[in-house]
């Protein structure tokens, strides 16, 4: 193909942003990212990325556009240590319903540090021509006006003085949680676009364990799933490079996890099943425990703007940061880089493209929000928003959707398709489903019977309300 366009400039080389520069990779002569931290050689943590040292889930879908773009890319994580897992098999998982049935199945993770994940990537960029990552560069500033970006002023971190500006026909700010970009903007005169919290006070403490060289156990893998409101806390296992565990223990409505070495097994042994205690007891610790309790779910409506810039586009965290619990930031992150290119290959003027994209991506978060959303709001203590007859009878819905997938296993692997980001949430709502779902809340408790029967089958009517108002 023809290269229509010279030159595209990334900020942040986080995943979303090096995702998207090899999107772009695919249309531009030149794509330039600018990254205000220094970018290590090898897996280490960096200043930028104060999440890394927590578990993070690269899901099916995700790992399958990861290999599109980047062909053997899995073959060369598992070389460095990292580990497939299959979802439905491998994972000991305690849903709030209990444990959901295991199958062998279809769907596979990438199970690896954030670290050796972001390396990897970042060596397979470094390979193409057309790719240059600008490492200690921070970006001061949007070059152009309300109609039209033309670039962006940066300068090199630990320098007082002095800049420079560097010219693009679009600019992708991939700009993180604490993006910037609503203050460029307000340089440019434009109005603040809405932004929705919502925070179920969720904290965070992780920690690497040495990996026993034998294990008679049939899990590879544990999640503990929390189950608001009654039961708050969870607990999260799974296998690392270097022959590790890491273990992120998760606690909802301001009941952190301590960082001290005796108050963080108490809580792990406080969980809903002992078997993640049973598994670290006596396991040796690989590293200190690390906190995190940046959680909330902040969404900006960028796509509401009645004006929004030509050359100009926002994506990942900068514009939709989910409670990481869910594991679904990196591949919502390379369902918009995919969205990107397409966007860029449309053919329409660079202001209807750029207007376009933002309004495709509030579409593609759409989803995972309200998943993510969704299940935060069964905490007391959630600010921000309610849950409201609609999200109560979605609660009602998939709390009979994980019952049943507790031993049915078509049930399960509809449920999983739509956790692992393979179909949308209106796989669990259609007609076939919902007719096992509620023949086994019949079985399972005669009484409310009547009850389910009516909830559960007004369900399909109520996901499509919410698709059409994807739709407009």
């Amino acid at each position: 193909m023809e290269m229509r366009k010279k030159r595209a400039v990334v900020i942040g080389a986080s995943m979303a942003g090096m995702l998207a520069a090899r999107a772009l990779a695919n249309v531009f002569e030149n794509v330039v990212v600018l990254e205000r931290d220094a970018l290590p050689e090898g897996p280490e943590p960096r200043p930028g990325v104060p999440q890394a040292k927590h578990l993070h889930a690269l899901l099916p879908r995700g790992r399958r556009i990861l290999e599109s773009y980047f062909p053997g890319i899995t073959a060369q994580l598992k070389g460095s240590g990292a580990e497939m897992l299959d979802i439905a098999k491998d994972i000991a998982w305690l849903t709030p319903q209990g444990w959901g049935v295991r199958f062998a199945s279809e769907f596979e993770g990438l199970s690896s540090t954030r670290m050796l994940l972001e390396t990897a990537v970042r060596i397979r960029l470094k390979k193409l021509l057309n790719i240059k990552l600008l490492p200690n560069c921070e970006v001061t500033g949007l070059v152009g006006d309300a109609r039209r970006i033309d670039g962006v002023r940066f300068h090199l971190r630990g320098e007082e003085a002095g800049g420079a500006e560097l010219k693009a026909d679009l600019v992708v700010a991939a700009t993180g949680r604490h993006s910037v970009v609503s203050k460029w903007l307000r340089e440019l005169e434009m109005p603040e676009a809405e932004t929705t919290c919502i925070n179920a006070h969720v904290g965070y403490a992780s920690r690497m364990y040495r990996r026993p060289e034998r294990s008679t156990s049939d899990w590879r893998a544990i999640f503990l799933q929390a189950a608001p409101p009654d039961y708050k806390r969870a607990g999260i296992l799974f296998p690392v490079e270097g022959n590790r565990w890491l273990v992120t223990l998760q606690g909802g409505d301001r009941d952190y996890p301590p960082t001290d070495e005796a108050g963080f097994l108490e809580f792990v042994r406080g969980l809903r099943s002992p078997i993640l205690y049973d598994a670290i007891r006596d396991a040796v610790p690989l590293s200190d425990i690390s906190s995190y309790r940046a959680t909330e779910n902040r969404l900006r409506h960028f796509e509401r703007l009645q004006e929004w810039p030509e050359g100009l586009v926002t994506m990942g965290d900068a514009v939709c940061a989910f409670n990481p619990v869910y594991g679904q930031g990196m591949t919502t992150a390379a369902l918009a880089a995919e969205e990107l290119e397409r966007c860029v290959k449309s053919g329409e003027s660079t202001t209807k493209m750029t207007r376009l994209f933002q309004k495709r991506l509030a579409r593609i978060n759409r989803a995972a929000w309200m998943l993510a959303t969704g299940e935060d709001l069964r905490y007391v203590g959630v600010e921000g928003a309610m849950a409201d007859g609609s999200a109560k009878r979605m609660h009602f819905y998939v709390d009979h959707v994980l019952s049943a997938a507790t031993h049915n296993i078509s049930v399960r692997r509809s449920f999983l398709s739509v956790q692992g980001m393979l179909n949308g949430p209106e796989a669990i709502f259609r007609p076939a489903v919902v007719l096992q779902v509620a023949r086994e809340a019949w079985r399972k408790n005669w009484s409310k019977a009547k009850q389910a029967e009516s909830g559960l089958l007004a369900m399909p009517r109520q996901m499509n309300a919410i698709r059409g108002g994807e739709r407009a």
